[in-house]
């Protein structure tokens, strides 16, 4: 396998095309399903442990030698057929090309999904169409607990066994199925879209983003998630932003609390937008459950943690100055024009 990939990397340096079809051909050779690299990554499971550091490093010197000599060879042939562009007419005008822009919500996930980057969470998903136990059973809803009518979810399918198939109504599912698959420490974000059966207005609609937060580890405090929500609210709304913290109650969550910060609009001075407060919720957080904890196989007795959820909408709504959710979905190009500055 060794002297494959060497021998591989000195072909590469051989190696030359005439058309765009033939580099696609060598891309397929060596990148494509069934090419040499996927090949190699096969048999680099059977690699004994010992030899693993080295393959691994003759490997990804293979697939960057590879990227690289398809990049010179495009950049030399679409060279090639520019300097054969003939021009009738130097004084004719450019064709003008409209620029697309990145959605606003698009936007506010990237840039929260950045500012917990940097405190070492990592990203997870999962899927849209969940079960009931990855929804609602393994977050501590009992099957007739009244919290689940706060969810007003969009079944699927009813099964007779009572694990229904679900339209995700939080991205809560993701924490499930990653506390099974992982033991702590766990530190993740889940972004994703959700879906609940409710009236479409200005303030509500029945499709809409989350991003939830979770830490599971040794001696995880309420503390350590005052800090970090804090060190969110400052990255994301600016340096002079206070947050408080209201007693509120969540199945999945004990204690719980809702998080509002200081209205970046008057400066909690009190205006519309706030109501007059000088405050603006933006998210629910808490301790994990212990419950929770041991439904996914995580010893409440040695680790616990915390989790938090927000709405990404909400989170735009506030940074632009939009007041209206349903903006964010009839893609009205006037609307997305506007974010061109903000890719």
């Amino acid at each position: 396998m060794k002297q494959r990939i060497k021998q591989s990397i000195e072909n590469l340096k051989q190696l030359s095309v005439n058309t765009l079809e033939e580099l696609e051909q060598l891309r397929i050779q060596y990148l494509g399903k069934k090419g040499v690299l996927n090949d190699l990554f096969a048999q680099f499971k059977t690699v004994p442990n010992e030899e693993k550091r080295e393959m691994g490093s003759l490997l990804n010197e293979l697939k960057t030698a590879v990227q690289t000599k398809i990049e010179t060879l495009r950049d030399a042939l679409e060279a090639k057929i520019e300097s054969k562009i003939t021009i009738d007419d130097l004084t004719k005008p450019a064709y003008l090309e409209t620029l697309g822009s990145r959605h606003p919500i698009s936007l506010v996930r990237n840039e929260i999904t950045n500012i917990f980057a940097q405190i070492g969470y990592t990203v997870e998903e999962g899927p849209e169409i969940e079960d009931d136990w990855h929804v609602f059973s393994a977050l501590n809803f009992p099957p007739e607990h009244p919290a689940r009518d706060m969810q007003d979810t969009f079944f699927i399918e009813n099964r007779e066994d009572g694990n229904n198939t679900v339209l995700r109504t939080h991205t809560s599912s993701v924490q499930v199925r990653t506390m099974e698959k992982q033991q702590p420490p766990i530190r993740i974000i889940a972004p994703g879209r959700v879906f609940r059966n409710e009236a479409i207005s200005a303030r509500a609609h029945c499709i809409f983003h989350q991003i939830e937060g979770l830490y599971i580890d040794k001696n995880v405090s309420f503390a350590d998630l005052k800090q970090s929500l804090y060190y969110f609210a400052k990255e994301m709304f600016g340096a002079e932003t206070q947050i408080r913290l209201r007693p509120s109650y969540f199945p999945f969550t004990e204690p719980s609390a809702e998080m509002d910060v200081s209205c970046n609009l008057c400066g909690g001075k009190g205006c519309n937008v706030c109501k007059g407060t000088g405050w603006l919720e933006i998210m629910g957080c808490g301790m994990v459950d212990p419950n929770v904890l041991e439904a996914s196989g995580i010893d409440s007795t040695i680790y616990s943690g915390f989790a938090f959820g927000m709405g990404v909408e909400r989170i735009a709504m506030l940074k632009y100055g939009v007041n209206d959710l349903r903006m964010y979905f009839e893609n009205d190009v006037r609307f997305l024009n506007q974010f061109k500055t903000f890719i």
